[in-house]
């Protein structure tokens, strides 16, 4: 390796052997816009369903699209693009994702009828999953050791920020420039994050007579298929589980089969699943969707139980639903701090039992206390996700040889979605079959259904608090 041509600079540090990185300002500020943009792209998009539809002339059931090919192509592609990045090099990668991310954006705005504004939408979701898997893998290439927790959490807080910044955004934007804005104001912002990632993130470094990689391309194949016939499963029928649903969930369960069978025997699989083995990384995971799923009971029942529970007003309701992301957004830079000042396991394991105690609380909860009884356990349980994210994600990527951290990094955040596609539906349907009638149910039985809600969360919490505890205990030598 040829020595570098001009001294190097003092913010820079040496992070792993080979690999010396750029300012660590300038890499978190790119690494940053990198994790805005896919979860702008996702909860912007859902204020702009509406116009689109009037404008497009088409029907809800076919506007949903819109936001479901989005997510379907993060979700079935998050692992495989993390791979990618691993074999051809991160950096060149994390570029092309941004880049066909804003060309995509383009042709969202530009796209005359519905099903190629889908289309361009499966492009950008592409885009977002190169962003989303990539982003926490260069954590370890730039960021010193002692400050994972602190980049993890500035992470998290920029993911939080996108989503809460989307509906507000985009109603702002479609008010005085058409819904085509809401597309077209990704564009500078990639730009932006092109030009820091250019400029600051290290170089991709391989030996000159290194081996061509190979590709796991039955095994990515089948992940895909298998992740998107189960994303379906949990997404299409809006609630309602039909056949169609069954079938979709018996393919996913059919394609996981296979993709083991195939992993098993791939010379080189898309993941090597000896590692699943290694008790921090598969407690990880599992716990990451078991907190997601959770997470996602408060979209589903909180507007129920404050417009028709409590009897707010719509203003009033989605004030109150601001607060949580509010916190989250808050809470992701401590969050991380507190990780390097404690220690991971010590903080994943307050932020569950953070969790386990909101849950409580909140199926529990008197109507009586109004929105302040509300909004407290809420509060908490959104903090306590941040602090349970910054500290999981950085055990996870701690001790990750370096050609892995892009996959490893990948399955982080499909846990998380499959966590959150997994809420949407399961915790929707508890909360639908405890209220009875959503549409004509009185308040009194949406109260009831929200505590049944929460009960089924809270012993999801009281399950991840247990495979946390078994992980950290297989884990020590």
């Amino acid at each position: 390796m040829q020595p570098p041509s001009k001294p190097v600079p003092p913010e820079q540090q040496a992070t792993e052997a080979g690999s010396v990185t750029t300012p660590v300002r300038g890499a978190l500020a790119s690494l940053s816009l990198a994790m805005l943009l896919p979860a702008l792209g996702t909860s912007i998009a859902n204020v702009g369903l509406p116009d689109m539809a009037r404008a497009l002339q088409a029907p809800f059931q076919d506007v949903q699209w819109i936001v479901l090919a989005y997510l379907l192509a993060i979700t079935a592609l998050i692992v495989s693009v993390g791979r990618l990045g691993d074999m051809l090099g991160r950096r060149r990668l994390l570029l092309a994702g941004i880049a066909l991310f804003a060309v995509a954006s383009v042709l969202c705005a530009l796209a005359p009828s519905l099903w190629l504004l889908v289309a361009a939408r499966a492009l950008q979701g592409l885009g977002a999953s190169v962003m989303m898997a990539l982003t926490m893998a260069f954590v370890g290439s730039t960021v010193p050791k002692a400050q994972t927790g602190s980049a993890m959490g500035l992470l998290g807080t920029m993911s939080a920020v996108g989503t809460t910044l989307g509906p507000a955004l985009g109603g702002l934007l479609i008010a005085h420039f058409g819904w085509q804005a809401i597309f077209l104001v990704n564009v500078p912002l990639a730009g932006v994050a092109l030009l820091l990632a250019w400029r600051f993130l290290p170089a991709d470094r391989r030996g000159a007579h290194a081996r061509r990689p190979v590709f796991d391309h039955r095994g990515t194949l089948l992940l895909a298929l298998t992740l998107a016939a189960y994303a379906l499963a949990m997404t299409l029928g809006r609630g309602q589980f039909g056949m169609r649903n069954a079938a979709l969930l018996l393919a996913a369960c059919v394609g996981g089969a296979l993709f083991v069978y195939v992993e098993l025997k791939a010379p080189a699989p898309l993941i090597r699943l000896a590692m699943l083995r290694a008790p921090v990384l598969s407690a990880g995971l599992a716990t990451s969707m078991l907190v997601s799923t959770v997470m996602m009971s408060t979209l589903v029942v909180g507007p129920f139980y404050l417009a028709r529970g409590l009897g707010l007003s719509t203003a009033v309701t989605g004030m109150v639903l601001a607060a949580g992301p509010l916190v989250a957004a808050f809470c992701g830079v401590p969050s991380g701090w507190l990780v390097d000042r404690y220690g991971a396991q010590r903080m994943g394991g307050a932020g569950l039992c953070g969790a386990a105690g909101a849950c409580l609380a909140l199926a529990l909860l008197p109507a009586s206390l109004g929105i302040p009884g509300y909004v407290a356990p809420i509060m908490l349980l959104t903090a306590s996700y941040a602090l349970f994210q910054a500290a999981n994600n950085t055990a996870v990527m701690g001790d990750i040889a370096a050609d892995q951290r892009g996959v490893i990094s990948g399955m982080l955040n499909l846990s998380r979605n499959l966590g959150l596609v997994t809420g949407a539906s399961v915790m929707g349907a508890v909360f639908a079959a405890s209220a009875g009638d959503i549409t004509g149910a009185q308040p009194a039985a949406m109260i009831g259904g929200m505590h049944a809600t929460f009960a089924v969360a809270s012993a999801l919490i009281l399950a991840a608090l247990a495979i946390f505890a078994l992980g950290r205990a297989l884990s020590k030598p």
